[in-house]
């Protein structure tokens, strides 16, 4: 089957290289002019004009990046199936409608407003209390279009930095850590889920994935399947979502926002878990039974952001796996992923702090079970 892939970055990348030994061939549909995926078939469309050439080619339709335009996704939809819907991105792309969808499910959240100017904003942070994140309801991702707010005074330079006509501001939750649940599901409304991950970012942009994690009461995972499964069935959703959350010093979850895609926080699955997200995510979309979730051991990814250490030294670690991107250097950018894996939490966080040494500029792993 010939997959086609809306995006042509390293998460298609590596839904490619899960696909092939299950016979799939991939083409990507890049509209960005940048592509990375250096696989399968990149067809550059910044002009609007090899749709059709796209759409002869593959099977089914995909994609790996859902800052997409909705009416191009739509328009997709007529011609081929599409997994994840349309209707997904349309909702993922707007944090507005995203809050929303979570309040009619009963998914808590940290406390809200929605803002259309400066004053509003203040206002909005004196009713919340600062401080306040400020983000714009559309666009902005990894830390991007977004303002943290530590005084009500703070609201004109921070609407002009955003610069969008409508943002939303969070109250900020008094979280012991960040966590993401990661579920699949089937054409059929066959759902797995992956154990939850603890997650460290560092500038909004993650650093660390911990799973599964030593301390989680059985009850909270069942809490978050609860609220993921929520979300996989109001959309009628086929393949990988992830839900990133906070977790209180209670142990209650408040949802932070939804991914419709193979996620950051799930590349430990590549090698910690019997089946990783990106074949999970490939056999749900062309209705093949799901595979394990189970965690094989205790698995952290690290991200490796903007330089590379040296492979060499890296690959003498004890059960480490890498995964390059191919990409240059670039500040801020994503560059690869370690996932290092041991028989437990604490010769793991051994192994994570000694490659985190052979990392440039890496920032000091922190995790809330220490």
């Amino acid at each position: 089957m010939n997959i086609g892939v809306l995006g042509a970055g390293q998460l298609g990348r590596m839904l490619a290289l899960a696909g092939y030994p299950l016979a799939n061939r991939f083409t990507f549909l890049d509209t960005t002019g940048h592509p990375s995926a250096g696989i399968g078939e990149v067809i550059i469309d910044t002009d609007q004009k090899h749709l059709a050439s796209f759409l002869e080619q593959v099977d089914l339709v995909t994609y790996e990046f859902e800052h997409l335009p909705v009416p191009l996704v739509q328009a997709i939809e007529e011609h081929r199936p599409v997994h994840p819907s349309s209707e997904a991105i349309r909702v993922c792309q707007n944090r507005a409608e995203e809050k929303a969808l979570f309040d009619r499910l009963a998914i808590p959240t940290p406390a809200y407003r929605l803002v259309e100017s400066a004053e509003e904003l203040e206002a909005a942070a004196r009713e919340l209390g600062t401080p306040v994140v400020a983000k714009s309801v559309t666009e902005g991702y990894d830390g991007k279009g977004q303002a943290v707010l530590k005084d009500p005074s703070e609201a004109v330079e921070a609407w002009r930095t955003i610069n969008h006509p409508r943002l939303i501001v969070e109250a900020f939750v008094d979280f012991v850590r960040e966590v993401s649940i990661i579920a699949v599901r089937g054409r059929d409304g066959e759902v797995a889920f992956y154990p939850m991950a603890e997650n460290q970012h560092v500038d909004g942009i993650l650093r660390y994935s911990i799973a599964p994690m030593p301390d989680l009461d059985d009850s909270v995972q069942q809490t978050a399947d609860g609220y993921i499964r929520a979300l996989l069935d109001e959309l009628d959703y086929v393949g990988v979502l992830t839900l990133e959350l906070f977790q209180a010093r209670d142990g209650a979850l408040l949802a932070n926002e939804m991914a419709p895609r193979v996620h950051n926080s799930g590349h430990w699955t590549m090698d910690g878990a019997v089946t990783s997200q990106f074949e999970n995510h490939l056999r749900a979309i062309q209705g093949l039974p799901l595979g394990d979730t189970a965690a094989r051991m205790p698995t952290c990814m690290v991200n490796v952001i903007g330089r590379e250490g040296e492979a060499a030294k890296l690959l003498a670690l004890p059960d480490v796996h890498l995964h390059r991107y191919d990409k240059a250097e670039r500040p801020g950018r994503k560059l690869a992923h370690v996932n290092l894996l041991a028989p437990t939490h604490e010769a793991l966080l051994e192994r994570v702090r000694a490659c985190a040494a052979l990392l440039p500029d890496a920032p000091e792993p922190r995790f809330s079970f220490e």
